[in-house]
């Protein structure tokens, strides 16, 4: 048995489907009920209460771990569910953590995450480090105002940095899941090219096949906009990124191409095959 948690997100359901359909055995966990590929269970379980995951890790083999938002909060410990799991029997377990682990090392939640690898890495188990930059699906963001004004508002227009498909980071952690030749690997994951807000736009407007306006958020508009859905000390850290990524932060990674034996998908494949969230 496979533990999959955050199995209903960008990484966790494609993740899910890919081990079902190489022959797994597989528990999909995740905070509320949802459908599930067939032949897989789902448990509803939440990470903040190690106990709720006691019933999926009962002879599991394998857990991919994905940490919701609230427990890097304070006062919580995730690495309790490293322990538990590995108390139980799972035999690998595969992270994901930021590549803000290397590139920006000194934020509290960057802080908290690379503590959170070192009790993985002497768990006791077999284990894989997966370190993404930024999601191409973070242009769902803009998804309401393209489909209602045909634009997207973003900040830093020209400034980019290789966002990477969700699932090709699902696609590696198949890889970890399954491949013994991962243990012990911490693999940075980017796409393959570095690619701007307003090229983003450009591949959104060419897969709808309409024009798309770009209009450049000032950097005090997007924080505004961000404090609705974050934590103002993050948003100004992810406006930090974005507004001037380091030289790693630019950097494309040989990692999904080494792992896969593919290049990994550009962000016009990815608009492509979510096209329907923007008409």
């Amino acid at each position: 048995m496979i533990v999959v948690t955050g199995a209903t997100g960008n990484i966790g359901r494609p993740l899910t489907r890919a081990l079902a359909e190489a022959g797994e055995q597989v528990t999909a966990v995740s905070r509320h009920a949802s459908a599930v590929p067939d032949g897989v269970q789902h448990l509803v379980a939440d990470l903040a209460d190690p106990k709720t995951l006691e019933p999926a890790l009962a002879g599991a083999k394998a857990l991919f771990l994905l940490l919701s938002g609230d427990l890097h909060a304070a006062g919580a410990n995730p690495a309790d569910v490293i322990v538990q799991a590995a108390d139980s029997g799972v035999r690998r377990i595969v992270l994901l953590s930021t590549l803000g682990v290397v590139t920006r090392p000194f934020g509290t939640t960057r802080i908290a995450m690379l503590e959170l690898e070192d009790v993985l890495r002497n768990s006791g188990v077999d284990w894989s480090i997966l370190r993404p930059g930024g999601f191409a699906t973070n242009a769902l963001w803009w998804a309401e105002s393209v489909r209602a004004q045909r634009t997207v508002a973003a900040p830093f227009g020209d400034v980019g940095v290789p966002i990477i498909d969700p699932a090709d980071i699902a696609d590696v952690a198949a890889a970890c899941l399954l491949d013994d030749r991962h243990a012990g690997a911490a693999y940075e994951l980017t796409g393959p090219e570095v690619i701007t807000p307003r090229e983003q736009s450009e591949a959104i407007a060419a897969a709808l096949g309409e024009p798309v306006r770009f209009h450049e958020l000032t950097r005090a508009e997007a924080k505004a906009g961000m404090e609705q859905m974050m934590p103002g000390e993050l948003a100004d850290d992810t406006l930090d990124i974005l507004s001037s990524p380091t030289q790693h932060e630019l950097r494309v990674s040989p990692d999904v191409q080494e792992v896969l034996g593919r290049a990994p998908r550009t962000f016009a494949e990815w608009a492509e095959r979510n096209v329907e969230a923007f008409r």
